[in-house]
């Protein structure tokens, strides 16, 4: 159980020790310094420990904010400060320097408590009373001169956003009283569950499922559910609905549709209970950050099963919509990537985009116009219900398709206008999401010359086409092996050097598509039965890897380990492998669906076992996405 120690004298009436309580500490006493450092002490090292001024007034939930959020090593509000284990050595220094100085006193003015306009960022407190330390002639504020010893220690405690919430310690009785008035002009709960909610969702997310998906996220909290519980069951519901959709009945694809929006209901609230009760896990953040994917693939499936059932054979589309859809995702990971951290990183492209999103109307138009999974999914779920599995693919790979080219374009425009400086950092992440195995490493290392400018993309896009027509145009033959051969010399050559140029963020992208688009080629032009599932199932394996390999680096874990990336051969070693198979099996009997369904089992089983040790391990991150839908 983690433990709050109170700093100073008790306050009569103070439902301190209460708050402290409901939020799940056991709380001490200590009368100073002194008394902290001794209480400090006797809490076994491996817990988290809260120091709080029994002075401190404010809302509950702000101090649930700055004390029980598990993704941060330290956190504080003014009067509040919680350490997890991995800070308490810094904490330990800060109490012993402050039980050997001299004892101060400081008595900083605490705003009016009258009302004024708010700051242009909202984060003024209400009635006026800000999260700034109030100290008075009988001591400091403890909590909050540990706070500063800690970012001198180097680690900086995170200060949550309060908004309009009340975190503060009054210098005298008339201060606490107008403070505490302004704690009672909050409801901290409708606060609470409006930020559990995620400033930047799709307009469907945000006009049709949040405004009820909160109350269940409160649902969940009070009867003592998990997000990963949630989460699970979003699983589970979204599996039920694709096996609803591969009945190929009318009945079963109503059912499929209603079901895939109750899965999007429980998607969104996973992520409100998680941020409604601050119940971050590294578990948590594998399985919320996977899930999705998992779950509109496998509907996809359903879809091309419930196709077969009545007679038409739909894989093709069904492994184009994964395609397409996993290439969009690895366009944005990639130049988020690339940008977010670039020194002068400015663009008239994107000064206009700031413009337009000032404008009310045209933020939802261009979050509408990606297509997020919110509108997305119902898009699929109705589409379901009311046509054919055929119409509902084609329509979603239109949609994709041109959400694809809307947003690709924009970001090559704002790529080629943007004067930046992109940093070691981003090439590295960029080298990590290209995923070249040992032949282009080899190549990359004997490559005389470099390229430079927009000599990278330009090479792995030539690869790729040169790739795909030749696999498209001789299915069976080895010409396709021949020109893997040839794509394999263009990946080494592209990542050569550092991936810096303005368009090198499209690398990674090409090579997915080179890889995903032949596998669907190969298999759909060798006519063998069973050969298009088989596909289905190895680009599957092969894009969950690649999305474990972002959300890694989001997580700021970095890459899979490159044994791993080495072992299941890069995607040049892949696509060889592939197009060999197709020319020595496809006149064999399901020969080439057996390989490629072997393949897909081997690569599936490499990677989820590095996965789940990665992800379940005490070294992984504990985080969730808070920038809004991915596309």
């Amino acid at each position: 159980m983690p433990t709050a120690i109170l700093t100073g004298d008790p306050i009569a009436g103070s439902s301190l020790e209460d708050d402290l309580r409901s939020l799940g500490f056991d709380v001490r006493r200590a009368p100073d310094a002194a008394g902290a450092a001794a209480e400090l002490a006797a809490i076994p090292v491996r817990e988290r420990v809260a120091l709080v001024d029994a002075r401190f007034v404010g809302h509950v939930h702000a101090l649930r904010l700055a004390l029980t959020d598990p993704r941060f090593p330290a956190a504080a509000v003014s009067g509040a400060l919680a350490v997890q284990p991995e800070a308490r050595a810094a904490l330990t220094r800060a109490v012993t320097a402050a039980t050997s100085a001299p004892e101060t006193a400081a008595v900083p003015a605490l705003e009016s408590a009258a009302p004024g306009p708010a700051p242009a960022d909202g984060a003024s407190h209400a009635a006026g009373v800000t999260d700034a330390a109030v100290t008075t002639a009988t001591g400091a504020v403890l909590p909050d001169d540990l706070a500063t010893a800690l970012a001198t220690e180097g680690v900086t405690p995170h200060r949550p956003e309060l908004g309009v919430l009340v975190a503060a310690v009054p210098g005298d009785a008339p201060e606490r009283a107008r403070t505490r008035d302004a704690v009672d002009a909050v409801d901290d709960e409708r606060v609470r569950l409006r930020t559990a909610v995620k400033s930047r969702d799709g307009f469907f997310t945000t006009f049709c499922i949040s405004p009820y998906s909160r109350y269940l996220a409160r649902w969940c909290a009070r009867r003592g559910l998990t997000p990963n519980q949630v989460t699970t069951a979003s699983l589970l519901t979204a599996l039920i609905a694709a096996a609803c959709a591969a009945t190929g009945t009318r009945p079963g694809f109503i059912s499929a549709g209603v079901l895939l929006i109750a899965s999007f209901v429980l998607d969104c609230t996973d992520g409100q209970l998680a941020r409604y009760s601050l119940q971050y896990s590294t578990l948590g953040a594998w399985l919320d950050a996977t899930f999705d994917r998992a779950k509109e693939y496998a509907y996809y499936a359903g879809l091309a099963l419930g196709a077969a059932r009545g007679g038409d054979d739909v894989w093709a589309l069904a492994l184009g919509a994964m395609v397409l859809q996993t290439c969009r995702h690895v366009v944005d990971f990639s130049f988020n990537e690339a940008n977010h951290d670039a020194t002068g990183n400015t663009s008239p492209t994107a000064a206009l985009s700031d413009r337009l999103d000032s404008v009310g109307w045209t933020v939802w138009l261009r979050r509408m116009i990606v297509l997020p999974i919110g509108e997305r999914w119902a898009m699929i779920a109705v589409l379901t219900a009311c046509t054919t599995p055929r119409i509902t693919l084609w329509v979603l790979i239109i949609g994709c398709a041109l959400a694809a080219c809307y947003t690709t374009a924009g970001r090559v425009l704002r790529s080629l206008t943007r004067r930046a400086r992109r940093t070691e950092r981003a090439a590295r992440t960029l080298a990590e999401l290209a995923d070249s195995g040992p032949i282009a490493e080899l190549i990359a290392k004997a490559a005389a010359r470099r390229p430079s400018g927009f000599l990278a993309p330009l090479i792995a896009a030539l690869g790729a086409a040169l790739l795909v027509s030749c696999a498209a145009t001789a299915p069976g033959g080895w010409l396709p092996v021949a020109a893997a051969g040839g794509y394999a010399l263009c990946a080494g050559l592209a990542v050569a050097a550092p991936l810096s140029g303005p368009l090198d963020w499209l690398v990674p992208p090409v090579f997915r598509a080179a890889e995903y688009g032949t596998i669907l080629v190969v298999a759909a032009r060798s006519e063998v039965n069973g050969a298009l599932p088989a596909a289905f199932g190895l680009v599957a394996a092969v894009a969950y890897h690649h999305y474990d390999t972002v959300y890694r680096i989001r997580g700021g874990a970095g890459a899979p380990p490159h044994w791993l990336v080495r072992a299941i051969g890069g995607h040049e070693g892949r696509i060889l492998a592939v197009t060999v198979a197709a020319a020595l099996l496809h006149d064999q009997n399901h020969g080439f669906t057996i390989a490629l369904t072997a393949l897909a089992a081997a690569l599936a089983l490499a990677v989820l076992i590095e996965s789940i040790r990665f992800w379940v391990s005490s070294g992984a991150p504990a985080v969730h996405d808070e920038t809004g839908e991915p596309a």
